[in-house]
Formats: C-alpha cells, sequence, structure tokens
C-alpha cells in the first residue's frame, strides 16, 4: 500500500482511495460562515413550515427527478472520495430519489392530526415540527444516510443544518446544490465543513432544536451527552456485528450468496453488513466453502471502471485497523480461510477475507469488522447459534436462514435481539419500515411512520 499524502482523517479533503492522491481539499468554515448558516435555517423555517406538506412534496419530487438525472456523476464523485464501485452508486442515488418520493407521497398521512375520545369535549393530537435539526453524517453511504434523515426531518417542515464526513465534501455540495436547484427555499438545508469543536457549538446553539447522528459509538456518546446537557432529543444510528444465523435446513447456496452480498456491498463498509456468520456444525463445511468460493470471485479495483465489485476503503486508518484486528484473531486461534494479505499496490485496498473457527474472545466476534472481512462461529444447535448471535454489545440487524418460515417468525420475533431481523434474505434499509438498532446500535427510529415523528411536538389539544 503506497501513500502519496498524508491528510489527518478530520480535514475536509478528497483523497482517492484507490491511489491515495489528494485531489481537493476545503478550509472549515469560519464560524461567522456558520452562524450566518444558522440565522439562514431559522429565518427560513416559519416560511418553510407554513408552506405547507403540497409545496414541500413538489420540491422533493423535483429534488427526486434531479437525483436520478445526475446519477452519473453523483455516481462518479462517491468513487473517487470514498472508494463505491459505479453499479453501487448508481444503485444509491435511485434509493434516495425513492425516499424523496415515499415521503413527499406520505408525510402528510403520517403526521395527520386524530381525535381521542375523553371527558373533554374535544381532545386531539396534531404533529408540529421543532425548528433546525443538526444532522451529522458518515462517508460510507453519503447520499443515502443524508436523504434518509433529511426526507422525514425536512418533509415534517423542519430545516437541517447538514455536517457531512470529512471525506465526502463534493458530495456533500452536491446534495446542498441540488436543493436549491429544486425550489429549496435558502437555508431550509445547509452544508457546513465544520470542526468537531464547532459541532460541538452548534449542538449548543438555542437554535438548534435536535441532532442526528449516524456514525461511530464514540461519535454517538459524544453527541447525545451534549444534546443532553442541552435537553435536545437526539437520534443515532451506531455501528453493528450483525449476525447472519444459518440453520441446518437452510438453502445453502441462497444463504451463501445473500450472505456474502451483504458482507461485501460498500466494499464491506456497511454498519448492518453481514458480520458474524453462525451457522450449524452439521452445515459449517459446506457453507463455507461456498461462500469462499464467491468470495474469491470478487474483482478487485478501481471503482471506476467497469466490472469492479470490489473497491478500495475509504481511508488509509481504516484499512490497517481491519488489518490488525484479523491478526490478532489468528493469533487468538482464528483460521485463514482466504485473502486477509494486504496487497501490494496503490491505495486503501484490503482483500475480501474469511475467517473460520472463530468464537468469543476473538476481536472477529467481539469487534465490529468495518471492511471485507467475514467471520464463521459454529454452534451445535439452534439455540446455541441464537445465544451466540444475541453475544454482542450491538443490536442494528440480523438474518436467519430455514426453510421452516413459522419457526424463523418466531425464533426472530422472540427471541433475536435487533432493531431488524430478516429471514432468508439480507438486512437493508427501507423507506416504509423503520429502521433503527438497541444497546450499543443507537435508539430512536429513522424511516417509516415512526421515523417522521422523531423531530416533532406531539401536541395534545383538548377543550373543556
Amino acid at each position: 500500500m503506497a501513500i502519496t499524502t498524508k491528510v489527518k482523517a478530520t480535514d475536509y479533503a478528497v483523497l482517492n482511495p484507490a491511489s491515495g492522491e489528494l485531489l481537493e481539499q476545503f478550509s472549515f468554515h469560519t464560524d461567522v460562515d456558520i452562524q450566518l448558516c444558522l440565522n439562514d435555517a431559522v429565518t427560513s423555517f416559519p416560511l418553510w413550515k407554513d408552506a405547507g406538506f403540497e409545496y414541500r412534496s413538489e420540491c422533493f419530487i423535483r429534488l427526486a427527478e434531479l437525483l436520478r438525472r445526475e446519477q452519473d456523476a453523483l455516481a462518479r464523485t462517491m468513487a473517487l472520495e470514498m472508494g463505491k464501485p459505479l453499479a453501487q452508486g448508481k444503485a444509491e442515488a435511485e434509493k434516495s430519489a425513492f425516499v424523496c418520493e415515499h415521503y413527499a407521497e406520505h408525510a402528510e398521512s403520517f403526521l395527520s392530526p386524530y381525535e381521542v375520545s375523553t371527558d373533554m369535549s374535544e381532545s386531539r393530537v396534531v404533529y408540529e415540527p421543532l425548528g433546525s435539526i443538526f444532522a451529522v453524517m458518515p462517508w460510507n453511504f453519503p447520499l443515502w444516510q443524508v436523504f434518509r434523515a433529511a426526507a422525514p426531518i425536512m418533509m415534517s417542515g423542519n430545516t437541517m443544518l447538514l455536517k457531512h464526513a470529512p471525506r465526502v465534501p463534493r458530495t456533500a455540495l452536491s446534495i446542498e446544490k441540488m436543493c436549491l436547484q429544486s425550489g429549496f427555499p435558502q437555508g431550509v438545508l445547509s452544508n457546513v465543513f465544520a470542526s468537531n469543536e464547532q459541532a460541538s457549538k452548534i449542538i449548543s446553539d438555542r437554535t438548534v432544536k435536535g441532532v442526528c447522528l449516524t456514525g461511530s459509538g464514540a461519535a454517538g456518546s459524544a453527541v447525545a451527552s451534549q444534546a443532553g446537557r442541552y435537553l435536545k432529543p437526539v437520534l443515532l444510528e451506531l455501528g453493528g456485528s450483525d449476525p447472519y444465523i444459518v440453520l441446518e435446513d437452510a438453502d445453502l447456496e441462497h444463504a451463501a450468496e445473500k450472505t456474502v452480498f451483504s458482507r461485501m456491498l460498500n466494499n464491506g463498509q456497511t454498519c448492518i453488513s453481514a458480520k458474524r456468520f453462525i451457522v450449524l456444525d452439521s452445515v459449517a463445511a459446506e457453507f463455507t466453502e461456498r461462500v469462499q468460493a464467491i468470495l474469491e470471485k470478487q474483482v478487485m479495483g478501481d471503482p471506476l471502471e467497469a466490472g469492479v465489485t470490489q473497491g478500495p476503503m475509504a481511508r488509509e486508518d481504516l484499512c490497517f485497523g481491519l488489518e490488525d484486528q484479523v491478526e490478532r484473531s489468528l493469533q487468538a486461534g482464528a483460521r485463514l480461510v482466504c485473502g486477509g494479505v494486504l496487497p501490494e499496490r496503490p491505495g486503501f485496498f484490503f482483500p475480501a477475507t474469511l475467517l473460520a473457527d472463530v468464537k468469543p474472545g476473538m476481536p472477529a466476534f467481539d469487534e465490529e469488522l468495518f471492511g471485507p472481512v467475514g467471520a464463521v462461529i459454529t454452534a451445535k444447535s439452534t439455540e446455541e447459534a441464537i445465544a451466540l448471535g444475541n453475544q454482542s454489545a450491538y443490536g442494528l440487524g440480523a438474518a436467519l436462514f430455514t426453510r421452516d418460515i413459522e419457526l424463523g417468525l418466531k425464533l426472530a420475533i422472540s427471541k433475536i435481539n435487533a432493531g431488524t431481523c430478516v429471514i432468508n434474505d439480507y438486512v437493508r434499509s427501507d423507506p416504509r419500515l423503520p429502521f433503527g438498532g438497541i444497546n450499543d446500535s443507537g435508539f430512536g427510529r429513522e424511516l417509516g411512520a415512526e421515523g417522521i415523528k422523531e423531530f416533532v411536538n406531539i401536541k395534545t389539544i383538548a377543550v373543556g
């Protein structure tokens, strides 16, 4: 791995992960610039709120159309900034358009007032936006994560101040520009290049009424602490170590395909990807062989090139951190099935890797492996498999593979601890369903009817 330029992880810079080349660097906004953005958000809020659902919906419909028209350019930008293969970038733009359309169509019904029978002559519940919401967003899905938050937050009538990840400044600027082009008033969505210190000041600002963050546990803890100090609602979507549990009767070919797809999506840098492959003893050998065969077919290379299925990791430090986790797991007794060795080439590449004989106490079991590394863990029974799946500080997603759908539903509903549990498929977020985790994976819900109510005042109105 050859790196040509040293840039701090907190610097807003386009550092091509396929080559290590610094393409562009941006300065932090000044405190004055940030204050102007805060002022714009405050000024635009009553106008945006009072404009009504129909007007806001029209803006989001135009935004969805623009996302589709610009998907090629957006995919190229993401490939250059954080290494996402072009096909995956285009799919991300399409999914972002879908969430815009979904809330444009359904926000009003989700937030419809309703009557409640009480001893008052009239009682009702209404929903009102809070004001300006501060959104701290990650680099791994630089379009989707923003619009997953922005669509419900802004369709409910709030404004949003965006602090995007320092590795994706061009994408951040594109999002702000597309909103303006789609008819959103100035200040409804504003991008800021802010330091961590400046972000802390933004959270403390009296005009900011809530905070949402997708990111690491450390970042979530810091933001939650700061927001709590000022009694502001906060929504956190953090890491995960999702178990994919394969029972004896599972379709092993299907299970292997879905597990690998999940593990390798976005070069393995996904909070809800399959990370711990928990397999019943009787089928572990065959499942491992099938997974290995698929992993060895991955085409690693420049994400701008056609046919590449696995690009580089987003940052050098992520590569070396993952290498350390793999090495410590091997030292603790895990077995290397394939991959595991950093290639001699420029850029931040890590090969598709599979570990077997992984057990609790090893980094591959206890820690989140945020990259293209899967870990096979065997279990003697369904009960043990479920217990191993639940043996984690996280609780974001989980998947279960079995031909017995009735059993799968029973286990998913009452036995598996996660915010989302999928049977015979891979875990992903969907605008129509609430999404979020438990334990160290965060709290609160995005998406669905539940997600749009995270940053509204649920107001009771009564007449005596």
